[in-house]
């Protein structure tokens, strides 16, 4: 783990993934700052991350910068761990399609 990052209270961990799940059942958050909501909360780097979750660098470099086009599997891989999945949601208003 990065040692440049700080300790985080229980209370406030807890807190940080209440709202993202919240975020994630509202769908107010976009899949990069999920994606990067999520790696933060375990408190890794990407290279951290990308190593834990069986994942290239430069796959997480993409998906968080939103340039990247993630498979199915690869999703499942970051989220899994968080006891999330993939899955079919209702577009939210605005969206293109």
């Amino acid at each position: 783990m990065d040692k440049r990052l700080k300790p985080v209270a229980p209370e406030q961990s807890l807190q940080e993934r209440q709202a993202l799940h919240a975020a994630l059942r509202e769908g107010t958050l976009a899949l990069p700052e999920a994606v990067k909501r999520l790696r933060r909360l375990s408190r890794l780097t990407q290279p951290e991350f990308a190593a834990h979750r069986g994942i290239s660098v430069q796959a997480l470099r993409q998906i968080e910068s939103g340039r990247g086009n993630p498979t199915v599997e690869t999703l499942d891989k970051i989220v899994a761990v968080f006891g999330l999945q993939v899955g079919f949601v209702p577009r939210r208003r605005g969206d293109a399609g």
